[in-house]
């Protein structure tokens, strides 16, 4: 079984030696509010733990900002393109300021989602049949050779923000449309039919999975942060081999996009006991609906020594 190590997961940094902390959160992404929740709860847990951290909501004005603030680390909690892309840590490595997450490429890989099911299928790991829409004859092309129902995903959007389940060809076309205000790149993939979960990784170890339940056809942008129906199980519910096998499908997941710090990875499970890939959040959400914390507390971190043990990663080499 998957034995934690807390000694590895809690920080062992005193406060004052992260030195001072930009929280980067908000941004122009389409997750802007969720993030500013993240950035929030994330801000007041440091500066209760004793760190000097202060906070930017990402705009415009940002490198005049980096470059006028004294900032010794940077805590990224940006959802979405502008923070989770590979675009800020790009920016943050030219100022040579150290920040929490994974690297440039592993967070630009995990954006975009068609690019992670192409990493993933080349080393034979479980993912979706998909097809990439980008006219109406794309759409009738993927109904024949997927078939019904299919889920319709902008490549490049987090949170389940313009996501739709489908059942025939009219509903795929409206879908494919809508989607295409998001994101000019848009995923479909076969729908799986079972439980999903969500499994988060905190400095290279698997945290205890949760499942999900959702009244809704699928585990929509409502579920995740405004529903109170939604349900969470930890423990999982799986017997435990198969807790043993998924956590082994997303370490290889994660090894796979050079995952580095935290992150996590949603994963469906079929009528077979079939396990599917889906994607990974290099910044994951942060709030009172958030899963990651679930998980921590589940682990034995509370949300503080979880925020701690984030920031405490951007201390380690890269490698």
């Amino acid at each position: 079984m998957n034995v934690l190590d807390l000694n590895t997961l809690r920080s062992n940094i005193a406060p004052s030696d992260f030195g001072r902390v930009a929280v980067l959160y908000g941004g122009k992404s389409a997750e802007r509010e969720v993030s500013l929740k993240s950035g929030a709860a994330c801000l007041q847990a440091l500066q209760d733990a004793g760190v000097d951290a202060f906070g930017i909501d990402v705009g415009d004005d940002l490198l005049a900002r980096l470059q006028a603030e004294k900032i010794d680390r940077a805590f990224i909690i940006l959802h979405g393109r502008g923070g989770e892309d590979g675009s800020m840590q790009g920016l943050l490595e030219c100022l040579d300021i150290p920040y929490t997450g994974s690297g440039i490429l592993a967070s630009a890989l995990a954006m975009d989602k068609l690019r992670t099911k192409q990493v993933w299928q080349s080393l034979d790991l479980p993912t979706p049949r998909h097809a990439v829409l980008g006219s109406e004859f794309d759409c009738i092309c993927a109904a024949t050779e997927l078939g019904f129902p299919l889920i319709v995903k902008p490549a490049h959007e987090g949170s389940s923000i313009g996501m739709a389940k489908v059942t025939g060809v009219d509903e795929l076309v409206h879908a494919w449309k809508a989607a295409s205000t998001y994101d000019s790149q848009v995923l479909v993939e076969q729908w799986i039919q079972g439980p999903e979960f969500t499994i988060a990784t905190l400095r290279g170890q698997v945290l205890p999975p949760i499942a999900l339940g959702t009244p809704h056809s699928f585990y929509d942008y409502d579920a995740k942060y405004l529903a109170n129906d939604t349900q969470y199980r930890i423990p999982c519910g799986l017997d435990a081999a198969k807790e043993q096998e998924l956590i082994e499908l997303t370490a290889r997941a994660c090894d796979a996009i050079g995952i580095k710090g935290w992150a996590r990875v949603d994963v469906m499970q079929d009528q077979q006991g079939r396990f599917w890939l889906l994607e990974v959040n290099t910044a994951p959400g942060m709030t009172d609906h958030s899963l990651v914390p679930m998980a921590a507390k589940a682990a034995g971190l509370d949300f503080q020594q979880l925020v701690l043990a984030i920031l405490a990663a951007s201390c380690e080499a890269r490698g």
